[in-house]
């Protein structure tokens, strides 16, 4: 917002010139929602403490997470504040991305919202019926693919950028629908899987959010974008602004979520974080590369699907308990040193992902 109202606070003070320029931007967005973030922080926690809305454990899980039975959930109300007000002060509101990535974050923050109310009102952990649950994520999943293919319809948007290979880029035409279904859809569902240890899942999403960020900013610079490869996007540069918000907002509510957690994520934070990660990819191109960059997310997803497949063909487990994260805490695995070797893992793919775009 204020980039549009650069032009009447420079009348008042020249240093404001520096609203125009996206790096200052960008450090802004992510000290705002950081900020923001631990200022509301407490008061959610508490606030969530007197409606007694605490988490509901799965009673056939790890035993050690009996105690955390009763902390409050839905924290993920906090990172949304932080981001939709930060990105709301820093960001150009007539940047069409912007508005693709916000709609998406607070539509999938809802169907999260309802999916943890209802876990909490009945008390048990089914929550939102997965008939309704999926059916609203792809409703929305839909929507917004439909708007970014007529929107971007045969110019580079529509585009498939694949790893290592530069002289081929297909148009993918209408399967460009069902690749932004599938990676809207698989992105938020595998950062709620991953949601399961104090601090698994916010940390990888943060990683995440900063190599979209870099990658953001050398797509939408048409001199970055063809030092490595990739297709110029004007409107590209804008999403620095939302990927550096989600930062700051990741890190604030790790302030309260780190081990042992004060407040739980829930689906409000974890379906909204990831299927605003999945759309920033799309939009940047870079769906292959968001596989390699949330490979924790990938791990931790692959792991319930071949445990689930594994069990319905041999009546056999792969796992002591899927997702993986709790088979290793079966094993006798502190959940601390689970959840930081996941954090390691993840800055690993993350340098990976830079270089893998490097070598188009």
């Amino acid at each position: 917002m204020l980039v549009l109202l650069e032009e009447h606070l420079v009348m008042l003070y020249s240093g404001f010139s520096a609203f125009s320029d996206l790096i200052v931007r960008a450090i802004c967005s992510f000290f705002t929602s950081l900020v923001v973030s631990w200022w509301i922080g407490p008061y959610v926690i508490a606030y969530l403490k007197r409606l007694s809305y605490g988490q509901v454990v799965r009673m056939d899980g790890p035993r050690t997470h009996f105690s955390k039975s009763g902390t409050p959930t839905m924290g993920g109300i906090i990172i949304l504040v932080a981001i939709i007000l930060s990105v709301f002060i820093w960001a150009n509101p007539c940047n069409i991305y912007v508005w693709f990535v916000m709609f998406t974050l607070v539509s999938y923050g809802i169907v999260g919202c309802v999916d943890d109310y209802k876990k909490i009102v009945h008390n048990d952990t089914i929550g939102l019926p997965a008939r309704w649950k999926y059916t609203w994520q792809s409703a929305i999943a839909l929507l917004v693919a439909i708007a970014m293919y007529i929107i971007g319809k045969e110019t580079y948007t529509t585009f498939l950028v694949l790893p290592f290979v530069q002289s081929m880029v297909p148009q993918l035409g209408l399967f460009y629908l069902l690749m932004t279904y599938f990676v809207i859809v698989g992105t938020s569902n595998a950062v709620n899987i991953t949601d399961g240890l104090d601090g698994l899942a916010i940390v990888p999403a943060v990683f995440t959010a900063i190599g979209l960020a870099l990658v953001a900013f050398a797509t939408g610079n048409e001199k970055y974008a063809a030092y490595l490869h990739v297709p110029y996007l004007e409107n590209a540069s804008e999403l620095v602004i939302i990927c550096t918000a989600m930062c700051g907002a990741g890190l604030g509510f790790l302030w309260f979520n780190t081990y042992p957690a004060r407040i739980f994520m829930g689906d409000i934070g974890s379906l909204a974080l990831g299927s605003a990660l999945g759309v920033i990819a799309i939009l940047l191109r870079q769906e292959f590369l968001l596989l390699i960059m949330g490979g924790v997310f990938f791990i931790e997803t692959v792991s319930v699907i071949l445990q689930v497949g594994y069990f319905k063909w041999r009546g056999q487990r792969i796992f002591c308990m899927a997702p993986i994260h709790h088979h290793y805490e079966l094993n006798g695995y502190p959940e601390p040193r689970i959840i930081v070797r996941c954090w390691i893992i993840s800055l690993v793919l993350l340098l990976i992902s830079l270089l893998t775009l490097k070598m188009r």
